[in-house]
């Protein structure tokens, strides 16, 4: 019993010890890095530079002047982008002494060479409006969707795919009920339904029945 209330005593007492020397250790990591960012060519700031640390969703930009400071622990990944920039990855050492860390990150040029492109003079403005009004337009991505909603191509796609497991089951368990249904009696035939002959006239009409290569 005096064993366990020592243990216990021995906890309370070294608690705020353990959290205080953690406490410090999280402490002295913490750095507070900051700095300007230049573009290499003119030694310009770059305004709107994201600043992120890797691995983490913790971040900031850069101001009009190209100056940005953030929070950050000794040995994170810092990366900075800026359109039209090649990203800069650098580290923050883990030997760092102090919690400041300063830099003047230079940004280089990315370059993209685009295909070229000749522009010739039209002979005529005649011509020029004859090519114009002869142009093809592709369509866009809205009259893509609307032709493949259209009536005749969810017609066509309806005759040309297979069924599926479910269409399949659902055929079959309707045929079943179908037949247990007239058993033992005849079938009504559809010769002299006028709705099944308004249904055949349509299907011939569309060529349903024409022979498929």
């Amino acid at each position: 019993m005096m064993k366990s209330i020592r243990l216990i005593l021995l906890t309370l007492f070294l608690s705020p010890v353990i959290a205080q020397a953690q406490f410090e250790t999280f402490k002295d990591s913490v750095v507070q890095l900051y700095g300007v960012i230049m573009s290499a060519d003119s030694l310009r700031g770059l305004p709107a530079v994201s600043i992120m640390v890797k691995g983490q969703n913790r971040g900031t930009i850069s101001n009009d002047e190209g100056v940005f400071s953030i929070v950050v622990l000794k040995g994170d990944k810092v990366e900075f982008t800026s359109i039209g920039f090649k990203s800069k990855l650098i580290d923050i050492p883990l030997d760092l002494k102090g919690n400041q860390f300063s830099i003047i990150q230079l940004m280089v040029t990315d370059t993209v060479y685009l295909p070229a492109t000749i522009i010739r003079q039209r002979l005529s403005r005649e011509q020029f409006e004859r090519d114009f009004i002869n142009t093809k337009i592709p369509n866009d991505d809205i009259e893509i969707a609307r032709s493949n909603n259209s009536y005749s191509k969810r017609r066509l796609l309806m005759s040309t795919l297979p069924s599926d497991g479910k269409e399949a089951s659902l055929q079959y368990m309707q045929d079943q009920s179908k037949k247990l249904y007239y058993s033992g009696q005849i079938a009504p035939q559809n010769i002299f339904n006028p709705f099944a002959w308004n249904e055949f006239i349509k299907a011939w009409k569309r060529g349903d029945y024409k022979k498929k290569n």
